[in-house]
């Protein structure tokens, strides 16, 4: 019988664990943690968003914005249809929502992890709770595993499911990379992704915890756009985060040699003409008004000082007194908010991690490595990473799917 070891009982080493052993594998999973799939009990707030109803391999694709190519035969062997009638068939109903989100009808993390862990088992797998120290070796082969505990694991196929280094509370440490490396792998410089951003304008602090609903943003590499979106972000005592900008971030990444500006529309549905009709509609309702008591109608309390600040407009001005200049000037503040960003925060703090095993190193149609023999990969540890909305959670159930068929 051929004995298979994977290390990492997450998304992608639960699926290729029940893989593997449906195909009568002696299936052992190696999870450091006393309990498995503790980064899935995090996604979607504690809902899991378990993929994206993106049933079309080229738009899945497009969604994954580094070496998403790469994933081409791994997509095509197990897509987000798979993953849904996967969760079905084990008694996880779904539901879609905003952007084709998918989550358990249940809401419940705990119930897509319990699921998958059943699958696993109920196939045949075996799951021991202990940490992964060293590989052995004999010449081109991984000949065993080492535990922490003294354990001595020897196998005919191995596969590193560990995750990154996002979320290290839930086991994602990065030890997987180390164990890469022993293996003679090149691991691609990690970086947070979809991570909140570090802005330095004087004014942050004052909007730390104001969330904006329905805003349009445009990311700025110099004079030219790189990312663009619409819907709900959050300012911080740091900077920014919410739902676009952790899709931003995938896009920015090189702050050593780059300079990235944050542009908010806070009125997108307002054309600079509309815009100014409404501010003088405004205006026109009370002309003996104080220019800061003025906005309450169209901008959201906390950002209004700032915005008064950032206009030059005197606050105790008469709005009757404003010019049709000062009046553009405000427009312009108001569709185009100006944020510096500076940097992302660190990559524990993260939702995934960007960089790991070079995809040039692994055999695309079957996940196998190209330097060692006998070894597989699977989910974070692999330098792909995506947008938010359930793909990177299908990229770890579509490479797991792959590397449980092929080991």
């Amino acid at each position: 019988m051929h004995k298979v070891v994977i290390i990492g009982a997450g998304a992608s080493g639960l699926i290729a664990a029940a893989e593997s052993a449906k195909k009568g594998n002696d299936v052992t999973v190696v999870e450091k943690m006393p309990r498995v799939g503790r980064k899935i009990m995090i996604t979607g707030k504690g809902r899991c968003n378990v993929t994206n109803a993106c049933f079309d391999l080229s738009d899945l694709i497009s969604n994954v914005p580094t070496n998403g190519n790469f994933l081409y035969s791994a997509f095509s062997s197990f897509m987000p249809y798979d993953t849904i009638a996967l969760l079905e068939d084990m008694g996880v109903p779904t539901k879609i929502e905003r952007g084709n989100r998918v989550f358990p009808v249940s809401d419940k993390a705990v119930d897509v992890v319990d699921a998958l862990r059943k699958n696993a088992v109920d196939n045949g797998a075996k799951i021991i709770h202990d940490t992964a120290k060293a590989f052995t070796f004999d010449g081109s082969k991984i000949k065993s595993l080492i535990l922490d505990g003294g354990e001595e694991l020897f196998a005919d196929s191995f596969a590193l499911c560990t995750g990154g280094k996002s979320y290290p509370a839930t086991g994602s440490t990065g030890d997987g990379y180390i164990l890469a490396k022993s293996a003679g792998h090149h691991i691609t410089p990690i970086k947070p992704s979809l991570v909140p951003l570090v802005c330095d304008n004087n004014f942050i602090p004052k909007l730390q915890g104001l969330s904006l609903k329905n805003v349009s943003i445009s990311v700025l590499d110099g004079g030219k756009k790189v990312y663009g979106d619409f819907g709900e972000m959050l300012f911080t005592h740091f900077g920014v985060s919410g739902p676009i900008i952790l899709s931003a971030s995938a896009h920015i990444k090189d702050f050593d040699n780059k300079s990235y500006t944050l542009l908010i529309d806070l009125k997108p549905a307002l054309d600079e003409k509309t815009l100014d009709n409404r501010i003088l509609r405004d205006f026109s309702q009370n002309t003996n008004r104080d220019f800061i008591n003025s906005l309450s109608g169209l901008l959201p309390h906390k950002i209004i000082p700032v915005i008064v600040s950032l206009s030059g407009i005197e606050p105790s001005q008469k709005v009757n007194m404003i010019t049709k200049e000062q009046r553009k000037g405000l427009v312009e503040i108001i569709k185009k908010f100006k944020v510096n960003i500076v940097g992302a925060r660190p990559v524990e703090e993260a939702i995934v991690t960007s960089g790991g095993v070079d995809v040039k190193e692994i055999n695309p149609a079957n996940m196998k490595s190209k330097i060692i023999e006998n070894l597989y990969f699977a989910g974070e540890i692999i330098d792909v990473d995506a947008y938010t909305g359930g793909f990177n959670l299908q990229i770890a159930f579509s490479t797991g799917y792959l590397c449980g068929q092929n080991m």
